[in-house]
């Protein structure tokens, strides 16, 4: 039996909780909030019958095998460091960290322990995406060369999250994150990269539409495009959509769940519609599904003495996407990423 600790008991953490009891061989045995009225009804919510304020308070107290990291970015890297002194596995939610420096810290401390750091980038694990993702990789269009993989939305996010629209950084480091690690997964690595931002909500800080091109390292050209500014029926959130031209076919991840692929002059389509898990509610359903995959993916990984696929080690390759979004958006250039 994996025994693991949830610390941060925010918005999110009870789709990780679910996710947790639904995988088999896994229990939390303690959780950690420094609010206590979020933190006692997590508990009582979950059954966990030792809860904390204080993260190192908790390390020292219980025998642990790993730590679930679901706080907010400005807390991730002493959390992580202290995972990774006590010797550890860790999860650790995204925004992996406030800046590449951190980022690099956070991994350095991990590859010092031998011990596994994850990034809860769960968006590539949602089961439409992995889906188009495995087609891709088993030649389904031969070797993709245009992708476009596209979140617009106008869903409130904010009544849930109101801390995203105090922010002065919010659309490609909340969401486009995501979406940008999907097009790693799906063409690989990136060369060069433009972006562009746009607030279109008066009421919040940060940027809410976000258009990027990427050269990919292999060849390919994609554009991840994102917005919470979009107004359309139906409503697609939480839904990404894709478009990949390979040199032997297409595929199209369409709403409604919908993959298309064509191909020597025929076609197929398939439902890729996510689960409904007992616990989940439309429309987080694809989201709150991959969580548990996620979560099952690392601790397959902690059993099988393997990297998860989304390691630390890539997630700053992910993260640098970012980076570079933000100053090619700041600065109207296109950016280089193989410069270093």
């Amino acid at each position: 039996m994996l025994k693991g600790a949830l610390i941060g008991c925010g918005f999110f953490a009870r789709n990780q909780m679910h996710g947790w009891a639904g995988i088999d061989g896994v229990r939390i045995t303690a959780l950690c909030d420094r609010d206590e009225a979020r933190r006692a009804e997590t508990a009582a919510r979950f059954g966990v019958r030792r809860h904390y304020a204080d993260a190192a308070e908790m390390l020292a107290a219980e025998d642990l095998d790993f730590v679930d990291i679901a706080t907010t970015v400005a807390a991730h890297r002493p959390l992580v460091e202290m995972a990774a002194a006590a010797g550890l596995h860790a999860i650790c939610q995204k925004p992996f960290a406030e800046t590449m420096t951190d980022a690099r810290a956070m991994v350095a401390a991990f590859d010092r322990t031998g011990k596994v750091l994850m990034v809860h980038e769960n968006f590539r694990w949602q089961s439409p995406v992995r889906a188009a993702i495995e087609e891709v990789r088993a030649g389904a269009v031969g070797r993709p060369f245009f992708g476009r993989v596209s979140f617009r939305s106008g869903y409130d996010v904010f009544s849930g999250q109101p801390y995203l629209a105090t922010d002065p950084r919010f659309i490609i480091q909340d969401l486009g994150i995501h979406i940008l690690d999907i097009a790693r997964a799906l063409f690989g690595d990136v060369a060069n990269l433009s972006a562009t931002t746009r607030r279109i909500n008066p009421r919040i800080r940060g940027e809410d539409v976000a258009t990027i091109l990427l050269e990919h390292a292999g060849g390919a050209t994609s554009v991840v495009d994102c917005s919470y500014a979009t107004r359309r029926q139906p409503e697609t959130f939480p839904q990404t959509l894709l478009e990949i031209d390979g040199d032997a076919g297409t595929l199209r991840l369409e709403a409604g769940y919908r993959l298309v692929i064509q191909k020597n002059g025929t076609e197929e389509t398939r439902d890729v519609s996510p689960p409904l898990l007992s616990w989940a509610e439309r429309p987080w359903h694809n989201i709150q599904e991959s969580v548990q995959t996620i979560q099952q993916h690392f601790v397959d990984c902690l059993r099988d003495g393997v990297q998860p696929e989304t390691s630390g080690h890539d997630n700053l390759k992910t993260l640098e996407l970012v980076e570079a979004a933000y100053r090619s958006a700041a600065e109207g250039a296109r950016i280089d990423l193989r410069a270093g």
